[in-house]
């Protein structure tokens, strides 16, 4: 994120339309007509659809153009490409949602992150399947905390308390920090593109049970994470970050299931700084990531 000056609001502006001559230099005007100075711009033609994504970060100097100009402004130009688009104030705190089960790495992860500022969220749940006295250790911080057990007879409910704790909350994110409950199709469908989930990268093999068991028995040779966005199609959405280490015939399955832990952190921990960077755009099965 770039530094502002105080007398200068900051902006980031995602899009994404079918591809045409003119679509940068429109933009490039409009952005100028509103008085603002481009700090960074990140492209790209995606051949195979057809289709334009484009992400940038501007200032606009305190007095000259108001936010609410600003977004008519960039609704003309939409309109004139069939843009879909995102704009947000670069100090935004998205509001999430932390969902999690009997693994706490992953939540304790983000928790740390949030509290020394490298995550700019804000926690407004904390939602698990296991009582509160699962994680004693763990210092929530204020945030609120909702034990929701799920059981057969029980899911239609229960994803309904979930997603009123969600829209009650105003989150613009969910993020499934090791929640190991499968989510209903109208549940995955609720939460399209505002949840992401974090597993082992084994999948589609190793399903179920002790993955990190079934793959120290078949002597794999690497070991990794993948965090993507929920989609109907369970752990196949869009892939946001993968990461892998390597290991040896030396590592046991504790050492494989230890080293899985801190791949998953690191993983699921820049893909929520993805997303709420806004240096992510979905394209299809796929997503377009802007890293830094």
């Amino acid at each position: 994120m770039s530094t502002l000056s105080p007398n200068a609001k900051g902006y980031i502006l995602t899009l994404s339309c079918p591809n045409r001559p003119g679509i940068v230099a429109a933009l490039s005007q409009t952005l100028y007509e509103a008085g603002a100075n481009i700090t960074e711009a990140q492209q790209y033609d995606d051949v195979g659809s057809g289709s334009f994504f484009m992400r940038i970060m501007f200032d606009i100097v305190k007095g000259k153009t108001t936010e609410a100009e600003l977004r008519a402004l960039v609704d003309v130009m939409a309109g004139q490409f069939g843009m879909e688009y995102r704009l947000n104030c670069q100090s935004y705190r998205p509001k999430v949602v932390i969902m999690v089960s009997k693994f706490d790495h992953c939540l304790v992860d983000l928790l740390y992150r949030w509290r020394i500022g490298e995550l700019p969220i804000e926690p407004v749940g904390i939602i698990a399947n296991h009582p509160e006295e699962t994680y004693k250790d763990i210092d929530f911080y204020g945030i609120p905390f909702y034990h929701l057990p799920i059981t057969k007879e029980t899911k239609v409910e229960q994803e309904a308390r979930i997603l009123s704790v969600v829209d009650g909350s105003g989150a613009d994110l969910v993020v499934l920090a090791r929640y190991m409950q499968i989510l209903s199709n109208d549940m995955a469908a609720a939460l399209s593109g505002r949840c992401i989930n974090i597993h082992h990268s084994f999948l589609p093999g190793f399903k179920g049970a002790r993955p990190y068991h079934q793959a120290y028995e078949r002597g794999v040779k690497l070991i990794g994470a993948t965090a993507h966005y929920v989609t109907r199609d369970l752990d196949e959405g869009p892939i946001i970050e993968q990461d892998v280490e390597r290991i040896s015939h030396a590592d046991s399955p504790d050492d494989l299931i230890r080293k899985g832990r801190d791949i998953e952190r690191r993983v699921l921990a820049r893909a929520v700084r993805y997303h709420i960077e806004m240096r992510t755009i979905m394209n299809g099965n796929k997503t377009i990531v802007f890293v830094s």
